[in-house]
């Protein structure tokens, strides 16, 4: 039996081995000489542990020549998401700390999309936006908006195509994702708020950053990165064939295959330990239970496979990835994992080097924000308060 001129039985193997790829450590990916520089200028990183939370190891370097602009727009009280025709609300409960499950009903391209977002506490809203990944959810950042809801009221949003949202089977890209966070925002606040984004999120609230009027009051960036998985990994050029792998993972019997051997539970405690969790010890039997649990829903293989195959990537070069920063459209704090892979860790650092950002360095890799949610509270919370004080005087 042949696809596409390839006997199935080879192809099939061979896309296997490319879509497990993704879960190796970014060092497989051959470095420039550029990016070897960068890599080997790197501070080195925090011995690993549980954090400590009343001595937290955390690096503070403030780049941010001056205050905010007092010309910037000031965070507001959070509207009151009932008032919206296009939302609706449901009280839900569990043994942690849960708040009011509200959906937002959206459209693209002519197909109706309904959003699952949480909300937490009273105070000047914070928007919360979890990473791009296999296992995303809003669930990641739920430790983290519980601190945060002692004096805030937290926004926690899962992604279309990922966690409770709707999944449908559609081409997902990046102007579908700006679009739907530009429409969420805007019907859910009525002037600039703070929003925390993970991964690959970053682009597109630095994208956002660039409208006018600015969604953002102030931003907070958790181990950015921009570039998917496999592009990161095996190059640049090899888009095309990525964009294949895309499309098999999207059929109905081949696709299902390939993603049930790409999120088994060993798998998924395999990528945790190599690239989202940097202390072994949290990598628990229940953690990886309840990441295997998003893996299963309905739909759940469309927005993975494009974010690993690259097709979610908010820009496609370091220059454009660069010019986010230069020059900073509003305040910035970058948080850098000190164990994050050293091409995403570079990237970071060249970026809030050559800005006005604020760097808060942590433990941890690409989940820093759930793995050290507590010492990633204790280490915005200074930032966080000063500037809502310091807007609250102007």
């Amino acid at each position: 039996m042949n696809l596409s001129g390839y006997t199935c039985q080879g192809e099939v193997l061979h896309l296997v081995i490319g879509m497990m790829q993704h879960l190796e450590d970014q060092q497989l990916y051959p470095q420039s000489s550029s990016d070897q520089a960068i890599a080997d200028a790197l501070p080195a990183p925090l011995p690993i542990a549980a954090p400590e939370l009343s001595n937290p190891k955390i690096s503070v370097v403030d780049l941010s020549p001056s205050e905010p602009s007092s010309s910037e727009p000031s965070p507001s009280e959070p509207s009151t998401a009932e008032a919206s025709l296009n939302h609706s609300v449901e009280a839900i409960s569990g043994s942690r700390m849960m708040g009011d499950r509200h959906f937002y009903d959206w459209q693209w391209q002519g197909q109706a999309i309904r959003g699952v977002y949480e909300v937490m506490g009273q105070g000047k809203p914070i928007l919360l936006l979890p990473a791009f990944s296999t296992i995303s959810s809003r669930e990641e950042m739920r430790r983290l908006a519980e601190l945060l809801s002692q004096q805030y009221q937290t926004y926690l949003l899962d992604w279309v195509g990922f966690g409770e949202s709707d999944r449908p089977a559609l081409a997902y890209e990046p102007k579908l994702y700006r679009a739907f966070l530009r429409s969420f925002v805007s019907e859910t606040f009525q002037e600039p708020i703070v929003v925390i984004a993970a991964g690959h999120t970053a682009g597109y609230v630095m994208a956002l950053a660039q409208d006018d009027p600015k969604p953002w009051s102030w931003v907070v960036l958790s181990a950015p990165t921009w570039r998917g998985p496999l592009p990161t990994m095996m190059g640049d050029d090899k888009r095309k064939t990525y964009h294949l792998l895309q499309k098999l993972i999207n059929l109905p019997v081949l696709g299902q295959l390939l993603y049930w051997l790409n999120s088994t539970r060993w798998v998924l405690r395999w990528m945790i330990k190599r690239h989202v969790y940097a202390d072994r010890s949290h990598i628990t039997r229940n953690l990886v239970r309840e990441k295997w649990k998003i893996t299963q829903e309905p739909g759940a293989r469309f927005a993975p496979a494009a974010f690993v195959t690259g097709r979610l990537d908010p820009v496609r070069s370091t220059q454009e990835w660069l010019n986010f920063f230069q020059p900073l459209p509003l305040p910035v704090l970058m948080v850098i994992g000190e164990q994050m892979p050293p091409r995403s860790r570079a990237e970071a650092e060249v970026a809030a080097h050559f800005s006005g950002v604020q760097v808060l360095r942590l433990p941890g890799t690409l989940g820093l924000h759930e793995e050290y949610a507590e010492q990633f509270f204790q280490g915005i919370s200074p930032f966080l308060g000063k500037y809502l004080s310091d807007r609250k005087k102007q």
